[in-house]
């Protein structure tokens, strides 16, 4: 089922990059500027991958129906853009599957529900994204996954039929997406995985518990 990719498609947060430590901090500044005491990353990293709603659903309790919602988020975006490259890194192994899908002639890219006043700086700045050939942000197109509509833009982009294409994400919206748009899915099991934390019921095609299990998968490890 893996021997007609010819491109490869991830999610960002908790799929090629750890960007918890950031996220996290620009929520705790929140906090702490509040006067409440500061909470530990492994209580914002499952819910990285949901951005503001993640971070303020554990900073505050707060859902997107809360009262000031609105206003946090704002407040959150504007710490986050002041420290979104200090802490946030590639996983291990990334940078290394990354170069060995480019000596495979496959081309790859990105689609994620950040929005582009994020995405677009922080790709920038890290040279892991030098080569990638889509990058689709949550505001790219007029849908965000689970919607469709980002794949398959990403695939319009690469030129590519989106059944040639794979989608690897750490949550459960990434499958749906994939799914829905015709491609293979695998899911990325090291990644954030969201509140629930269990990927078996997902309906991926395929689950790996590092970046370099993706090789294997492609027949390339």
């Amino acid at each position: 089922m893996w021997m007609n990719v010819k491109a490869v498609l991830f999610d960002l947060d908790g799929t090629l990059i750890d960007s918890a430590p950031d996220l996290g901090a620009a929520a705790d500044k929140m906090r702490v500027d509040r006067g409440l005491p500061s909470l530990p990353l492994a209580a914002y990293r499952p819910m990285a991958g949901a951005g503001a709603r993640g971070m303020l659903g554990i900073g505050f309790g707060m859902t997107p129906e809360s009262p000031g919602f609105a206003e946090m988020r704002e407040e959150f975006f504007r710490n986050y853009e002041q420290c979104m490259t200090e802490r946030t890194y590639a996983f291990d192994g990334v940078a290394s599957l990354i170069a060995s899908l480019e000596s495979a002639a496959l081309v790859w890219g990105v689609v994620t529900n950040k929005s582009r006043r994020f995405t677009e700086p922080l790709t920038r700045q890290m040279s892991l994204f030098t080569n990638a050939c889509a990058i689709v942000s949550g505001d790219t197109t007029p849908h965000a996954k689970p919607h469709p509509e980002p794949l398959l833009e990403a695939a319009r982009r690469m030129g590519l039929d989106p059944s040639h294409c794979i989608y690897v994400g750490d949550d459960e919206r990434d499958i749906m997406a994939g799914r829905a748009a015709g491609m293979k899915t695998v899911a990325a099991c090291y990644g954030y995985l969201g509140s629930v934390g269990d990927t078996s019921g997902w309906g991926a095609d395929a689950q790996i518990n590092s970046p370099l299990e993706l090789l294997k998968i492609l027949g390339r490890g």
